[in-house]
């Protein structure tokens, strides 16, 4: 019989925490979520108060009656589950099964799984927090009111099967508002001149840009405006205005955070948000490492501070002083910011002494790649500024003016370690210019006109997306990676080259959100519905209150939606296309995988097929059409519409002429992966279907 039963949401983590503990304890996994709303059905009572309907989810029954057997048997329970809102609510629910008695069922947390943190958890157990809870409820259920309201009127309009969500449809309208700008933006010229200019007393060339005329700035807008110009400068002398010299430093960033974490491996290693908090959750919950055990490499990985503990500032000051010298260490602290919940501090390693590179043979090459960005992120954070010696120049070309700027580091303080990655692909290093003294004449090399056209702005990635998610104040660092990808589940997305586009399912659904919904699919009501939960969690309202208060407009809003819907027939946008079986025009559908034709004869005619896109570039082979096409994973790749008659052309890229193409291996990769995501799928059904 165990004295102590712990109870923690996954093996892996289970296994770690056991080698911390003595033989009397015992450590089981409750495989996450153990009750949860029901699927078939609202789920929530709103005739008695809003009160949710909790079942055990399908396929845990034997799993319970295990955790309940464990438990009789325990002369304590210690419910350690996740550090945050979810965990506590597991915690209660798993209180709630196993039914024991209050005092013998407590709760631990921890924000990093080490031997002293376990340890000092269990010595310091605690009641759950029924705030916490409370504030996930609350979430919970709204969503499921959203969700279960709001997906027939979709339904009725658009298809069956669609669902919308209070943060995944904002997510989506920001996407769809992005895609609209760039549609409508209107290209401005504008233009650049660059003067390659040599200083003569040691031929050094550096480049200067024009600024403006008599000392104000001055934009130029044609070719017209530039031969104006030109007729000056070419004949201008050069003498050199003014020179200013400064030391610039730059500071390091903070530790990660969530949402810094998840932008970081995007832009440094290639990472999906999936697959970074797949990845994380890994390296937090325990990776066998030799002569050490299993060990939890990283602190709890859904947090949004950037704070650190005294012991980790300490360990870091220690490990730079020792590698590096006194000089690049500098001890610093990072703010909160104004909406941070602050319950943990930022993602940092566990162990200093296990730095990346001399336990990579112990990690798989993705939990390497993280765990290096994560701990020197971390040691940079505590290290000195980089220092630049910068020199800004202004120079005189008749009246018109040029600007030259450089800089060259003089010390590289954090930098040796770690550099932030930027979305700014055109952010260049800028050299350091020649020493160059006031009224000094330079000699002319040339003169370099350059046209360009404003561009409009990028498309959201993952990254910037949750970016933008963040700064508005919309959803939590646990929910960022699953509204994503969601929402590419839903098909209402998709990505192209890191790129998101919103696909014509995704479009209709927002129009029709947009303009049926719009109190609910709102930044500003999703950013302050998350205050209210904020406040729940603090313990400052009550979860109910909260939900009555949203629930009667939203359900005027509801009823007033679904009366103007109810003798409102949706009709199918008619096509060109004539089907080649009965001869009647085809129209578009809208399916799981996008738009397709059918024969509106259903069900006498069946006929139905995908919607060809074709582009206007040739096949380099054969001079045919070529075809867009994408594989299961919705990856696209173009394809000669002879293929495989007789053309073989196939690639991942779009056509250029005189390329060099393996078609077989790109045609085997493209098999393989409709093969694997079919077997995928193939498990997926009979999973479901056993389950049931």
């Amino acid at each position: 019989m165990a004295d102590k039963l712990i109870i923690v949401e996954s093996p892996a983590k289970a296994n770690t925490i056991k080698k911390f503990l003595g033989g009397s304890t015992k450590v089981v996994a409750s495989m996450g979520h153990i009750r949860d709303l029901p699927k078939s059905k609202l789920g929530v009572d709103v005739e008695h108060d809003f009160e949710p309907e909790y079942i055990n989810i399908r396929g845990k029954g034997d799993l319970i009656k295990s955790l309940k057997k464990e438990a009789k048997k325990a002369k304590k329970v210690y419910i350690a589950t996740d550090p945050d809102r979810e965990g506590e609510a597991i915690a209660w629910h798993l209180a709630t099964i196993l039914n024991e008695e209050k005092d013998k069922i407590t709760r631990v947390t921890f924000n990093e799984i080490t031997k002293g943190a376990v340890q000092k958890a269990i010595k310091e157990p605690r009641d759950i927090d029924i705030n916490l809870v409370d504030a996930q409820q609350a979430r919970r259920v709204l969503d499921r009111i959203v969700g279960y309201k709001i997906s027939p009127v979709l339904w009725k309009k658009v298809r069956r099967g669609l669902s919308a969500g209070r943060v995944q449809s904002v997510a989506v309208k920001l996407i769809v508002d992005r895609e609209e700008e760039i549609e409508k933006f209107i290209p401005e010229e504008y233009w650049n001149i660059y003067a390659n200019l040599e200083e003569q007393n040691n031929k050094k060339q550096f480049e200067a840009k024009f600024y403006g005329k008599d000392g104000k700035k001055q934009e130029i807008h044609s070719q017209e405006e530039v031969d104006e110009i030109l007729k000056v400068i070419k004949k201008a002398k050069y003498i050199v205005n003014e020179i200013k010299k400064s030391e610039k430093k730059r500071n390091p960033a903070p530790p990660f955070t969530t949402s810094t974490m998840q932008q970081e491996a995007s832009r440094k290693i290639g990472f999906t948000l999936k697959k970074t908090m797949s990845v994380a959750q890994g390296l937090y919950e325990g990776v066998n490492i030799p002569e050490h055990g299993t060990v939890g490499l990283i602190t709890y990985m859904r947090t949004d501070s950037t704070r650190l503990s005294e012991e980790a500032r300490s360990v870091a000051k220690k490990y730079i002083t020792e590698t590096y010298g006194e000089k690049y260490y500098e001890n610093r602290y990072y703010k909160a910011k104004k909406d941070s919940q602050d319950a943990h501090e930022a993602i940092r390693p566990t162990y200093i002494d296990l730095d990346p590179d001399s336990i990579k043979d112990a990690l798989t090459r993705d939990q390497y790649k993280l765990y290096k960005l994560i701990y020197h992120r971390f040691m940079a954070s505590q290290m000195a500024a980089a220092i630049y010696d910068t020199m800004s120049v202004t120079i005189d070309a008749d009246s018109y003016t040029f600007k030259a700027n450089g800089q060259a580091i003089k010390f590289k303080g954090f930098m040796t370690l770690y550099v932030e990655g930027t979305d700014n692909k055109e952010e260049e290093q800028e050299g350091m210019l020649p020493d160059l003294k006031e009224k000094q004449e330079l000699k002319l090399d040339k003169i370099n006109p350059k046209q360009s056209f404003t561009e409009p702005p990028p498309r959201y990635t993952e990254a910037s997306l949750v970016k933008a998610l963040e700064e508005k104040g919309i959803g939590r660092p646990s929910t960022y990676s699953p509204t994503i990808t969601t929402i590419l589940d839903r098909r209402y997305i998709e990505k192209e080259q890191k790129q998101l586009i919103p696909t014509e399912l995704g479009k209709i659904v927002n129009k029709l959100l947009i303009e049926n919904f719009t109190d609910v699919i709102n930044v500003e009501f999703t950013a302050e519905i998350e205050n209210e939960f904020d406040e729940i969690a603090d313990g400052n309202e009550p979860w109910k209150k909260m939900i009555r208060e949203f629930y009667g407009p939203f359900q005027k809003e509801v009823e007033k939606v679904e009366k103007e819907l109810e003798h409102v027939e949706l009709v199918d946008e008619v096509s060109d296309v004539p089907c080649e079986k009965c001869g009647r025009m085809m129209v578009y559908k809208y399916g799981r995988y996008g738009k397709f034709l059918a024969c509106p004869g259903y069900p006498e005619c069946k006929n139905a097929k995908p919607i060809i896109e074709t582009i206007e570039e040739p096949c380099p082979k054969c001079g045919a059409t070529v075809q867009v096409r994408k594989t299961k994973k919705r990856r696209k790749y173009y394809i000669c519409e002879n293929n495989p008659a007789s053309c073989d052309y196939i690639s991942w890229n779009k056509p250029k002429k005189g390329e060099e193409i393996d078609n077989n291996n790109v045609k085997q990769e493209v098999e393989e992966e409709n093969k694997t995501t079919k077997k995928k799928n193939t498990t997926r059904r009979k999973k479901s279907k056993s389950a049931k």
